[in-house]
């Protein structure tokens, strides 16, 4: 049985690591992309997982697909293109924060048909994941929703992360548009504070989490709040639980790591049903939290998700030493905000 199937974009991120002598950026390629991200996290921590998708017949198409594969990750549903992988140069500021360039006009990953999908792979799973990013164009859109329907059909639990990037929609009102279409389909639903004003208009979270959550009849909804904390609503309401200080290095992969480390939690404790007490959703926010501030403290996403002892040994650690936060303290300042 598969724990989480994912279905999406990999892509190669590009992140500057210092400067040449005259001044150029010095670029690694990093493995990335939101799906292949959540993926790898949940596999680093045990979970047993297949990702959907389509890569380039290129060099980089194929060092995703090995390191998928390194990581554990079952890579039976990704499908060839003559069209090149996906590439994103990723822009970090001196407090850790990023923008991206896409050179994805089209990209491989946007090539997903309805006629790749091994809809074997969904029924075998406890929990199909998306993004929004393979509803931004066809035939990648066509699949993502065929794969949706059937994961409905068949009673799957599905999991949503918008994961919002202007840049690669025609417009903010085309992207609302389809994010509200997926949103439709959700289970479990994962935003930032950003994302969810974005898509119910509404600047104060308990309001807007309460609209998004009524709305599309969600089972669960997080809202990440970087640093500050995060956010769970669920059949009792809102809670919070506040974040891990830390210095941010590159917050690339922060928020596919929070919601790893939540579907993690409730496959671990057979919460499927979705059933909720709020001291669990407390302790899994907990855990969410902890993973999107260990993974801020290296760069890139893929390489930076730790395994089930890292993780385990990062909370321990920051439990003894105090560092989880209500607020931001005076010596805590100058840390920076991870955006998950």
């Amino acid at each position: 049985m598969i724990d989480v199937v994912a279905l999406g974009e990999i892509l190669m991120d590009f992140t500057p690591q210092g400067t040449n002598e005259l001044g150029f950026p010095i670029l690694v390629a990093n493995p990335g992309g939101a799906p292949g991200n959540v993926l790898v996290a949940l596999s680093c921590l045990g979970m047993q997982t297949e990702f959907i998708g389509c890569r380039g017949s290129d060099y980089f198409g194929e060092l995703l697909v090995s390191t998928l594969q390194d990581k554990g990750v079952q890579t039976n549903g990704i499908t060839y293109s003559d069209v090149k992988t996906t590439l994103a140069f990723v822009h970090i500021d001196q407090q850790g924060d990023r923008s991206f360039d896409f050179y994805r006009q089209p990209g491989a990953d946007m090539m997903l048909s309805k006629n790749d999908i091994d809809f074997s792979l969904i029924s075998n799973a406890r929990i199909l994941h998306v993004g929004s990013i393979s509803m931004t164009s066809e035939p990648s859109r066509e699949a993502t929703l065929i794969a949706l329907n059937y994961a409905k059909e068949h009673n799957k639990i599905i999991s949503f992360d918008p994961n919002l990037r202007p840049l690669l929609w025609e417009s903010l009102v085309e992207a609302k548009k389809h994010i509200e279409t997926v949103m439709q389909f959700a289970d479990i639903v994962k935003v930032s504070e950003e994302e969810l004003e974005f898509i119910t208009g509404i600047r104060e979270i308990s309001l807007g989490a309460k609209q998004l959550y009524k709305m599309y009849n969600l089972q669960l909804l997080f809202v990440t709040m970087g640093e500050k904390g995060s956010y769970a609503y669920g059949k009792d309401g809102l809670v919070f639980v506040p974040g891990i200080a830390v210095k941010a290095i590159d917050t690339t992969g922060c928020g596919d790591a929070f919601i790893a480390g939540a579907l993690y939690e409730l496959l671990k404790r057979k919460l499927l049903n979705l059933e909720i007490k709020e001291e669990t959703l407390k302790q899994i926010l907990t855990f969410g939290n902890a993973m999107g501030a260990y993974v801020a403290k290296n760069k890139g996403g893929i390489p930076s998700m730790p395994t089930l002892s890292q993780i385990e040994e990062f909370i321990l650690a920051n439990q003894k030493s105090g560092s989880k936060i209500t607020g931001v303290k005076r010596r805590e300042r100058r840390a920076k905000q991870v955006d998950i």
